[in-house]
């Protein structure tokens, strides 16, 4: 925990920010593993207080549709006042603004200088917004996006404009309206979802951004969300968007270490290897058949991303 009590917050005036904030400036994260990226409301302090030991790869700190206009500068605050005693956590910290136009810049403005890793900006549409809120950030802290809208969809492989752009986020329900489908499209099976989620997933990596696939609404139906998880992993999906620690443990599990895949990786790069250094660059082998170049490139890739 940060805070061994919180009954200190209490009676704070929001009005006078910087005289309640600390000193500490968490380093930026090492964590190597984006499984699970779990939001967190940030009116809510237990949680909160927490974020230094949480098992998410990844938590999102939202400041916008989950939050009421009249509460939003004191979720702000919240965020500043946690992070600037925060001296260490396991996870990935990003911070979800509002769009650019709708506090979104003065948010931005005002966490650049604490401690925490990325900023995500909601309802993003085209490289200007990209532009301007690089423009906006501080150096030192990644960009992601929430791709909720149809002109982010249909342009995204051209969005990354800069290399501090690392990680597209889907709102699949914003985008849906967006798009003036209805919500109730969102079931297995259902082929325009499943459409929306491969064109995400190759447009992402098309442009070299992460892509982080939707949040799972019911939160108690675990059976479904893991369900989810495993088809997404089917179509090439590594992180998932969570809701609380139950998501966040399947999501962990779903997309953890595939150790099966990691032993036939190593292998096959060391018998291509052999191979190729006697000028044989296809060959069958006697424990996974024929052996080739694009084999070969799979598994460095597979052991590449561990």
């Amino acid at each position: 925990m940060i805070f061994d009590s919180l009954d200190f917050i209490n009676g704070i005036d929001v009005d006078k920010l910087p005289k309640h904030f600390g000193t500490k400036c968490k380093a930026p994260s090492k964590q190597i593993f984006k499984r699970s990226n779990m939001m967190l409301n940030p009116l809510n302090l237990k949680h909160l207080n927490r974020i230094d030991e949480m098992d998410a790869d990844m938590i999102t700190l939202n400041l916008e549709d989950a939050i009421a206009p009249s509460r939003k500068k004191e979720a702000l605050y919240n965020i500043g006042l946690f992070l600037s005693h925060l001296e260490d956590s396991r996870s990935f910290i990003i911070v979800r603004t509002n769009p650019l136009d709708e506090g979104g810049e003065e948010e931005i403005a005002f966490l650049n200088d604490f401690g925490f890793d990325a900023v995500r900006v909601a309802k993003i549409k085209d490289q200007t917004q990209i532009a301007q809120a690089l423009t906006l950030l501080s150096e030192d802290k990644e960009l992601h996006i929430s791709l909720e809208t149809k002109e982010a969809f249909r342009a995204l492989s051209t969005l990354r404009i800069d290399t501090r752009l690392t990680t597209a986020n889907l709102g699949i329900l914003d985008l849906l309206t967006s798009l003036g489908l209805p919500q109730s499209l969102v079931n297995f099976g259902n082929p325009t979802i499943d459409y929306i989620l491969s064109r995400f997933l190759v447009d992402a990596q098309t442009a070299g951004i992460h892509p982080i696939s939707f949040m799972f609404q019911e939160y108690n139906d675990t059976d479904t969300f893991r369900q989810w998880c495993e088809h997404e992993k089917r179509m090439g999906f590594a992180s998932k968007a969570c809701m609380g620690p139950k998501q966040v443990e399947i999501a962990n599990e779903v997309f953890g270490i595939d150790h099966k895949a990691i032993e036939r990786a190593k292998h096959i790069k060391t018998v291509f290897e052999a191979n190729a250094s006697e000028g044989i660059n296809g060959f069958m082998d006697e424990k996974y058949g024929f052996i080739d170049e694009p084999i070969y490139r799979d598994s460095l890739l597979i052991l590449k991303n561990i």
